[in-house]
This record gives C-alpha cells, sequence and structure tokens, in this order.
C-alpha cells in the first residue's frame, strides 16, 4: 500500500468534514421536528415560490433518499427528498426554498452557477485520475521526464476539482440568501421560524466550506507527494 506522511495534513479537512456531517444532521433533525406555522409541505413551499416568481416551467418532483435534494438544470425540475417533499417542518421549508434560489439563479443566468456547470466535466476527471497520476509518477519515477509529465498532469487536473469546489461556495450562499428573501417577502415562515431555516441553511452551508478545504489539504498533499520525487 502507499503511504507518504502527507496524508497525515488530511487530518484537520477530515475532522471538519465530520463536525459539518454531524451538525447538518443534527440541525436537520432538530428543524424537521418543528412544523411550520403555514403548514405548507416542501413541495407546497417550492411550487408557491415558483409560482409566485413566475416559473412555469419547472417541475417539483420527489426523489428518493434523504438530503438529496436539488435543482437539475437540465431536467427543468427541483427534486425534493421524500423527507422534504411531504414534510410541513421548518427545515422542509428551508431546504425547498434554497433548492428553487438555484432555479431563480438559473433564470438569472447567475454566472457563478454556468462557471460550475462548465466545470463538472473537469472534475470527473480530475477526481477520478489526478491523484492516481501523481501516485503512478511516483511509483515509476525512473522513467524519468514520463514520471514528471504525469505528476503535473495529475495535479493540474485536480486543480479543476478544487476550482469546482471554490465556486460551488458562492453558488450556494446566494441560492441561500435568496430562499430567506423569499421565505419573508412570501410570508411563508412567520416571527421567530426564519431563525430556523437560516440554522438549516447555515449548518449547509458549513457542508460546502468543509469540503472545499478538504480539497485544498488534498492538492497540499499531491504537491508534497510530488516533492518525494525530487
Amino acid at each position: 500500500m502507499f503511504y507518504h506522511w502527507s496524508y497525515l495534513i488530511l487530518i484537520p479537512g477530515v475532522l471538519l468534514s465530520l463536525w459539518a456531517q454531524n451538525n447538518i444532521k443534527g440541525t436537520y433533525q432538530r428543524y424537521a421536528q418543528i412544523p411550520s406555522t403555514m403548514g405548507m409541505t416542501g413541495a407546497d413551499v417550492a411550487r408557491t415560490i415558483l409560482s409566485r416568481m413566475g416559473v412555469t416551467d419547472v417541475a417539483v418532483e420527489p426523489v428518493a433518499g434523504q438530503l438529496t435534494d436539488h435543482y437539475d438544470p437540465s431536467a427543468k425540475a427541483v427534486r425534493l427528498s421524500e423527507g422534504i417533499y411531504n414534510s410541513s417542518s421548518l427545515a422542509a421549508a428551508a431546504v425547498a426554498a434554497h433548492e428553487c434560489g438555484h432555479v431563480l439563479q438559473d433564470k438569472q443566468d447567475y454566472s457563478f452557477m454556468n462557471f460550475r456547470a462548465s466545470l463538472v466535466p473537469a472534475v470527473n476527471i480530475g477526481s477520478n485520475f489526478g491523484p492516481m497520476l501523481v501516485v503512478f509518477g511516483i511509483m515509476f519515477s525512473a522513467m524519468g521526464a514520463f514520471s514528471s509529465l504525469m505528476i503535473n498532469l495529475g495535479i493540474i487536473l485536480f486543480m479543476g476539482v478544487i476550482a469546482f469546489h471554490l465556486i460551488t461556495l458562492p453558488v450556494e450562499f446566494d441560492a441561500s440568501s435568496r430562499a430567506l428573501k423569499i421565505i419573508d417577502n412570501l410570508g411563508i415562515l412567520q416571527g421567530a421560524e426564519h431563525q430556523g431555516a437560516k440554522a438549516v441553511l447555515r449548518a449547509a452551508a458549513w457542508t460546502y466550506v468543509a469540503t472545499a478545504f478538504y480539497a485544498l489539504l488534498q492538492l497540499a498533499q499531491l504537491i508534497l507527494m510530488a516533492s518525494r520525487r525530487r
């Protein structure tokens, strides 16, 4: 098994990721138990927002799993996990509104969202082959220039992954900001309920921060591994 001391620098990223996952799970479970005053399900919230914003070509559909909620711009569909779709909780309202925030980004041609979408192919390649090329380059260092080429190419490919995670942050933060404004303007949540929605969206945001931080540590680790060959 290939091992290098640089793997140790991933530990803070692992710890932050574990904390973020535990935080979103606990926050979600807490506010999933609190029904909203209006009694609107996640599906109701999403359809109400889309209707009031004049969006008529986006469907609201249930999807299997927990916290698998997302907006699919290619299919023009807001897909809500069953626990969100059928629930009238504060958590459901917040998540549904957040996904509608992505719809509004799409409708308004939000540049960061478009840029993120353009990086998807690079992410698929970089996440799968970037670290692999670095490791192979180190293992076959006797191949000289070709080994260096593999290492450098692997690092470059992984930089596409970094770019994706970093650009995800403003996309997700903006969608949450839009969501909070929407539910306020439409009166979907009342009074202190707004704080519950904000807590859910803040906890979700930390998962994206943790993912980006871990990816940056991975890049640093790949560079340190590559220095082993030099």
